[in-house]
Formats: structure tokens, C-alpha cells, sequence
């Protein structure tokens, strides 16, 4: 029997054939088509990111991305903050401590100099002492006024800052005590020598030595000192009694208010020194002696 040839499939045959792959499209995506060397697109068109273009870093890697504008001051300003920080981590802690702590008498010192020389050399910061001073003169209830003044009077400070110190002494805390009595004494040793230099007269009165104020001084040495030998929580209430003190001054016309803010830095400079000592003593602990048993 002769076989009969099967019928070739038309375009009316619903019946469907699995999609046979292409060899020609296979080769274009693989390595080396069209004897280029290099990955094509199935067009025959290069890519439009080609590999071959990018360049490396010096590691040797693809992929480097472009520069960004300004990127480079914030990789400069970061790299300045952490070398701050690996400076001010590799001091010791005693001398971070130290240089932390010095900053505040030294913005006092610095200040206490600018008010000095306007205040002897009649500069513009002291006309607008006066023209301030003139404005604030009366003000306020005259009871409570001169009340608040007197906080700065010897027999008023006096007996607050023996108390305090009598109470260290009982604590055993004879360094600290003797500190805070030495800044108190040592108040009208630079206040009176000032007084002489700048020789100013008072706001009501023609008399001279009026800068420093005394009564400033020994209001912020008295009750801060005080605070410090009895305990820190009340170093609010002796702030509040030296603002206060000043306050008074300034409004009953006794001082003018560079004279109190002059003493306020001055004695800016005494307290941290009794702050120190302070520390000092209360980190030392007696050795005990050992002997024989």
C-alpha cells in the first residue's frame, strides 16, 4: 500500500503547537553574537547603558557613581567633626573636665575687662549704663526695693555664710569651709583696689568709688557659697537672692547696673576656684593605717 503524504497545517487548523524557539534570537542575547565580543539586545542595537563605557574606581570596581555637587564640603565639614571628636576623646578626663570648667571664668574675665575699660575710659557702654540707670531709678515699691537691697549688707550676708560654714565644719569638711571663707575675704581685697582705680561717682550722689559694688559681691560669695557647703539643691534660692540683691541696688539708686554686673563677673571668677576645691577635697579619702595586728 503507498502511504499517503500527511496534510500540511494551514492557518485554519485550530489546533494549537507549542512555540518552538528561535535559534537566531537565542544567539543574540547570548556572549559573543554578531562577533561583537559583548552582551547585544535581541535588535542587534547596542544596549544604552553599555558596560564596556563604565568606568572603575580604584579598586577596580564598576559602577562608580558621578560626582555630586557639594558633596564634597559635607564629606570635608564631617571629617573636621570627627577629628574634633577623636581630639577631645583622646585627652584624658581630668584635663576635659578642666578645660570644660575654665570656659565660664573665662568669659567672666573677659567681660569684667570690657565693663572696667568703658567704665574708666567714659565709653558709649557706660552712657548707656546712665541713660539705663536713669530710667529704672524709682521704680518698683520703695519697701520691697530697699528690702532686697539690703541682702548685700555685712550683717545680713554674714550670718548666712558662718552658718553654712559652721555646719561644714560639723561635716568634717574643713577644706571646703576654708575655701568658701577665703573667697569671702578675698571680696573686699579686689573691690576696694577697683574702687580707687575707676574712681566713678554713684547715680545719686557725687561721692566716687561705686565701681565694683561691694554689696553685689558679697550678696553672690555669701548665699552661693552657702548653697555649695550645704547642698547644691538651694543653689537656686542663692541665685535668686543675688538677682535679687542687685535688682535692689540698681532700683533704690545705689549702684549703677554695670557696677553689679562688674561684680557678678568678678566674683564669676572666685566661685568656680571654690567649686574646684571643693571637689577636690571631697574626692580625697583618708588612708587607713594598717599595723600590726
Amino acid at each position: 500500500m503507498r502511504e499517503t503524504p500527511r496534510p500540511q497545517g494551514t492557518a485554519s487548523d485550530s489546533r494549537p503547537e507549542p512555540p518552538q524557539p528561535r535559534p537566531g534570537r537565542a544567539l543574540a542575547h547570548t556572549t559573543g553574537a554578531s562577533g561583537s565580543g559583548t552582551p547585544h539586545r535581541s535588535d542587534g542595537r547596542p544596549p544604552q547603558t553599555p558596560r564596556g563605557a563604565r568606568q572603575t574606581d580604584p579598586g577596580g570596581r564598576l559602577g562608580t557613581t558621578p560626582p555630586v555637587p557639594g558633596r564634597s564640603a559635607l564629606s570635608r565639614l564631617s571629617g573636621a567633626r570627627l577629628s574634633l571628636a577623636r581630639v577631645s576623646g583622646a585627652l584624658p578626663p581630668p584635663i576635659r573636665a578642666s578645660l570644660v570648667s575654665s570656659l565660664p571664668p573665662a568669659f567672666c574675665v573677659a567681660l569684667f575687662a570690657l565693663i572696667t575699660w568703658q567704665v574708666a575710659a567714659h565709653g558709649p557702654l557706660r552712657a548707656l549704663d546712665e541713660r539705663l540707670d536713669r530710667a529704672l531709678v524709682g521704680e518698683g515699691p520703695a519697701g520691697l526695693t530697699e528690702f532686697l537691697a539690703d541682702l548685700g549688707n555685712m550683717p545680713v550676708a554674714l550670718p548666712v555664710l558662718a552658718a553654712a560654714v559652721a555646719y561644714a565644719l560639723y561635716r568634717r569638711r574643713r577644706h571646703q569651709a576654708l575655701a568658701v571663707a577665703l573667697a569671702m575675704a578675698l571680696v573686699p581685697a579686689l573691690v576696694a583696689p577697683l574702687k580707687e582705680l575707676t574712681d566713678r561717682p554713684g547715680p545719686l550722689t557725687a561721692e566716687t568709688g561705686y565701681f565694683p559694688s561691694g554689696h553685689a559681691a558679697t550678696a553672690m560669695v555669701a548665699y552661693m557659697g552657702a548653697a555649695l557647703l550645704v547642698g547644691r539643691r538651694l543653689m537656686p534660692v542663692a541665685v535668686l537672692l543675688t538677682v535679687a540683691t542687685g535688682t535692689g541696688l540698681v532700683l533704690r539708686g545705689y549702684h549703677w547696673p554695670l557696677d553689679v554686673l562688674g561684680s557678678w563677673c568678678l566674683c564669676g571668677v572666685l566661685l568656680p576656684a571654690v567649686t574646684r576645691s571643693i571637689r577636690r577635697s571631697s574626692g580625697r579619702t583618708p588612708r587607713r593605717r594598717t599595723g600590726p595586728s
